[in-house]
């Protein structure tokens, strides 16, 4: 069953999206908290990685997605995105009225965990040049040094389902100048990199805290659901899910295959029912 906005008994749902899988990091967050929720997601496949992209194409492209789910009934948005939050996430707040939820790595919480006052950032290279990271630091590093060390080709890594070796040779090269400055925190600042949390584990070892946003994420997207007298309280069954893409279904069935076990071995559906910018049918998934 796919989720029906049209349908008067179908519930709102909540959607997300991002460049690709990665938002799916949040997406299972958020059905570990608010099981009753039914969840829209959007993989804009066709034109990833955001990452290397101007932040006015960003821009553009965030507010024609949010516009797409928002004609799919959406009762609030979560930018499962670290790159389209950065770009973005003023201006989509600006233009629409339902709640925006949008990613911000995690400066804060690492300030406040750092025993050596060496904080690690790994970011997409927009989200590294952005503005919006440097004011996080600015605003909550309390004096520490953080380190910002852009990943470019990682999240195509992922994307394209490379071995996990080859991750691991591309996350040793940009991880080894961190270690060597004394980071004991490392904030992933993309949300494709808890994927790869595994291989960033063995390179960092036991005693550097990996920090992402995901959970917090989450936490605040209930809060604000409640605040606005939209969570969904009185549900006997669970939320339902959907899963879209703007490019190759097949494709992300394989990746949800690759990466995530519990999305992976379910029954994927092509379908008709959202018309995507790039004229691609979406995948639909039923709980």
């Amino acid at each position: 069953m796919s989720i029906d906005p049209a349908h008067p008994s179908a519930p709102a749902p909540i959607a997300l999206f991002d460049s690709g899988i990665g938002g799916l990091t949040v997406l299972q967050a958020v059905r570990r908290r608010l099981p009753a929720e039914s969840l829209l997601y959007l993989a804009d496949t066709l034109h990833m990685p955001y990452g290397e992209k101007s932040a006015d194409w960003i821009v553009a492209r965030s507010l024609a997605l949010c516009e797409l789910l928002l004609a799919r009934g959406a009762k609030a948005i979560v930018v499962a995105c670290n790159t389209a939050t950065s770009a973005a996430a003023v201006t989509l707040r600006q233009r629409f009225a339902v709640p925006i939820i949008a990613l911000e790595p995690a400066i804060k919480p690492a300030a406040a965990l750092t025993r050596s006052g060496v904080i690690g950032v790994l970011a997409t290279p927009a989200t590294a040049e952005g503005t919006r990271l440097a004011g996080l630091i600015a605003q909550h590093a309390q004096g520490h040094r953080v380190l910002v060390q852009p990943c470019p080709g990682l999240v195509e890594a992922i994307e394209s389902n490379q071995s996990r070796a080859l991750i691991r040779a591309l996350l040793a090269e940009r991880i080894a100048p961190l270690l060597d400055a004394g980071i004991d925190t490392l904030v992933l600042g993309c949300t494709h990199y808890p994927l790869v949390a595994e291989e960033i584990r063995a390179l960092v070892g036991p005693d550097v805290v990996l920090l992402d946003t995901a959970e917090a994420v989450a936490r605040e997207l209930e809060r604000r659901l409640s605040q606005e007298r939209l969570l969904r309280v009185d549900a006997r069954d669970s939320g339902e899910l959907a899963l879209h893409t703007s490019g190759d279904p097949l494709r992300l069935q394989q990746q949800l295959r690759h990466w995530m076990a519990d999305l992976g071995d379910a029954r994927v559906e092509e379908s008709a029912s959202l018309d995507l910018p790039a004229d691609r049918s979406p995948i639909t998934r039923s709980l």
